[in-house]
């Protein structure tokens, strides 16, 4: 197939790139490669991209645009047309969401609306949407099941989510797509995001600085490989391209929670160094803990994680040091 892939120059989209071109399909990737973190990181996920699709003899084209233009995006499914639609491309994160909410519903809802609309106009049925752990909030209940509620989100970036799950079911119900929403617990990695712990703990323990450390250490979250998470999204994807009418929203997760301090100690120990801690106050829109139910992905998808947090960091930070 020939599969469009918003946000493919990111961590988890390159990723997946990779493993789309290894499987023997074709890769549109539209990305605008904005500064959040700096660009020239994902200037080099794209230079591997293209290194392993000329490997495999897979063809990849970078299109470079903001999905929040939505002529744009309509003239690039003309020009590519692609069979299938993956969308991760996203304004990312709790904290920053909280000073630009607008920006965050510009592209998180409006950018997801254009995309959908676009695969409307071209036909195009399957249809994958990366959500994420964060709709559920400050849920009491763990582990959390895709049937909780989820009407109380505690930050835009959560807020806008939440809404494109919404907004993928219309279309879905009205336009006949056939839609998963794949909720993402705390993806981590090689190439992930310097803003992100792992990669930010990685890089100051390393270097002798501080570490911010928020709240008891108490917190948890369900720290999720990125090769588990590639792999929950290739079966998802291969369940929207059935020819029965589907929607659904799947946890892709470890359902294994790590607190903040345990963590640190797993950087610690595969780093060889001990951390120097900066004790903060929890930041407005954390949340205590994340915990996935992934029994319905199991079940559906045949979706099962098997990375630890010990084998996982250490091959994160193997790959830091090569870097």
């Amino acid at each position: 197939m020939r599969i469009l892939v918003t946000g493919g120059a990111g961590f988890i989209g390159s990723h997946l790139c990779e493993r789309l071109v290894r499987g023997g399909h074709d890769v549109a990737i539209i990305d605008n490669f904005n500064d959040f973190y700096d660009p020239a990181i994902k200037r080099r996920n794209i230079e591997e991209v293209m290194g392993t699709a000329h490997d495999c003899g897979r063809e990849v084209l970078l299109c470079e645009g903001d999905i929040r233009d939505g002529e744009w995006v309509t003239a690039i499914f003309a020009q590519e047309a692609p069979q299938a639609v993956i969308h991760l491309a996203a304004a990312a994160g709790v904290r920053p969401s909280i000073e630009k909410p607008l920006f965050y519903e510009e592209v998180n809802i409006r950018g997801t609306m254009n995309l959908l609309e676009a695969a409307r106009g071209a036909g195009i049925r399957p249809f994958l949407f990366a959500s994420s752990s964060s709709v559920y909030g400050d849920n009491p209940k763990v582990p959390f099941a895709e049937s909780d509620p989820v009407d109380r989100p505690i930050s835009p970036y959560a807020a806008t989510k939440k809404a494109g799950e919404l907004i993928c079911y219309t279309y879905h119900h009205l336009y006949a797509m056939n839609i998963a929403c794949l909720r993402f617990f705390t993806v981590y990695g090689p190439r992930q995001r310097p803003d992100l712990a792992i990669n930010k703990f990685t890089r100051m323990i390393s270097g002798g600085k501080p570490i911010p450390f928020y709240g008891d250490g108490t917190t948890s979250r369900d720290y999720t490989f990125i090769s588990d998470i590639i792999d929950g999204v290739m079966r998802a994807f291969a369940w929207v391209c059935a020819d029965e009418h589907r929607y659904d929203i799947f946890n892709l997760g470890e359902s294994r929670p790590v607190e903040l301090r345990r963590l640190v100690e797993v950087i610690e120990a595969e780093t060889g160094k001990m951390a120097v801690i900066e004790r903060l106050p929890l930041q407005p829109g954390d949340v205590q803990r994340t915990f996935a139910d992934i029994a319905k992905s199991g079940s559906i998808l045949g979706y099962r994680p098997t990375t630890s947090i010990e084998d996982g960091v250490g091959e994160f930070v193997r790959w830091y040091k090569e870097r």
